[in-house]
């Protein structure tokens, strides 16, 4: 069988707003789909909008935030240097790859949501009719795609992520520069949730999406199903 290829597109997004914190991307929603890819012998590649170094929200390093992928990677001196050293969006040619995963975090809400390389791929993904998968915040990252009709690609799709009243919990709600929820709906998603922290992952033809980081690992799963189908 022929070895599958896998993008994972990255935030290269530090800076939370004006607070002075840092932000970036959320490490289990990183390692949890990355190794569930790796063991299952898929190629998997780096890329982040500047290319170079992705930032780690700081948060997503505390003790009360690890599993058992995230101390993987932890451990882990060569993920970390592709975590170090990823490729330039602007570089990546979408025909390479059977398939595109965003991982969230904050930090995607301020650099993918309007990025013409990242909105250029993933338009190319659904038309080649690849799957293209996102878990929290980084459904932000589907916002202004369109389809082949120029429409928008989440108009009447069944997507989820980070939801109102979560981000409401982690008291970001007026920090942030959108709430991801009212943004999918305002485009006409049929945006879907479960209670607050709770793991949620829906398909909808080629998008695949999961609400918050404990979804990580139902979004990569079903990714892999749809490739192997």
């Amino acid at each position: 069988m022929q070895t599958k290829n896998i993008l994972m597109v990255l935030t290269s997004h530090a800076e939370l707003g004006n607070t002075g914190k840092k932000t970036g991307f959320w490490v289990e929603e990183f390692a949890a789909p990355y190794y569930a890819f790796k063991d299952a012998g898929i190629n998997v590649t780096l890329a982040s909008p500047a290319g170079g170094q992705a930032p780690i929200d700081p948060t997503s390093e505390l003790d009360d935030f690890q599993t058992t992928a995230t101390k993987r990677y932890f451990e882990d001196a060569e993920s970390q240097n592709l975590i170090a050293n990823t490729q330039a969006l602007a570089q990546i040619n979408s025909e390479y790859f059977d398939a595109v995963f965003y991982p969230g975090g904050h930090g995607p809400l301020w650099d993918l949501t309007d990025n013409t390389n990242s909105i250029q791929l993933i338009e190319q993904f659904i038309a080649a009719s690849k799957p293209v998968a996102a878990v929290c915040h980084a459904t932000a990252a589907l916002l202004n795609v369109k389809d082949s009709n120029g429409e928008y690609a989440v108009k009447g799709k069944a997507v989820s992520g980070f939801t109102n009243t979560e981000e409401d919990a982690v008291q970001l709600t007026d920090i942030v520069p959108f709430l991801l929820e009212d943004e999918l709906i305002k485009r006409g998603a049929d945006y879907q949730k479960v209670e607050d922290w709770h793991a949620f992952a829906v398909q909808d033809g080629l998008l695949i999406s999961g609400q918050n980081p404990a979804s990580s690992i139902l979004v990569a799963e079903k990714l892999m199903r749809q490739l192997n189908g």
